[in-house]
């Protein structure tokens, strides 16, 4: 068991190796193959999809060291549900001191009201031919997206009001 409030590393890389995205995080909460880390922006971002997330805006992450996917639950600095941003990604990786894990392009919005969008799934062909996929990792990236489905239908964790 991890101490509560460590700070960790998280880093994302795409399917050839390159590094994506690194942030700072601490661990909050982890059991079994669960790691709940908590995030906060130390500055204003502009994202493609999700427009301007602002100084102060947590995120709290859930990862399963085990499934293609993670959770990103973004709540606004007043404390507000702003929504939840699902990644498929390769099950991460985790040495204590970095987590780490392979984007694979699809991702899935979901509301405060629990409706959602899956996007990125022209990246995701357009990837999977382009870094050679294997036909393994397609097809869990596929499942992943109908588990992810199956969690917000159900409200199971995170997905939980």
């Amino acid at each position: 068991m991890i101490a509560e409030q460590e700070s960790i590393v998280v880093r994302t890389r795409k399917y050839n190796g390159v590094e994506h995205r690194s942030w700072t995080a601490c661990i909050i909460h982890q059991a079994d193959s669960l790691l709940v880390l908590d995030a906060t922006f130390d500055r204003d971002i502009e994202h493609d999809l999700l427009g301007k997330i602002a100084v102060g805006t947590r995120s709290v992450e859930y990862y399963w060291l085990d499934r293609w996917y993670n959770v990103f639950r973004f709540c606004e600095p007043n404390g507000e549900l702003k929504n939840f941003y699902c990644n498929i990604n390769v099950p991460p990786e985790f040495d204590g001191r970095v987590l780490s894990y392979v984007d694979l392009d699809i991702d899935v919005l979901v509301a405060p009201d629990f409706s959602y969008q899956i996007l990125d799934l022209d990246e995701f062909e357009r990837n999977a031919e382009l870094y050679q996929y294997p036909l393994a990792v397609q097809r869990k990236a596929r499942q992943a997206v109908d588990d992810l489905i199956a969690l917000i239908d159900t409200r199971s964790l995170p997905f939980t009001e």
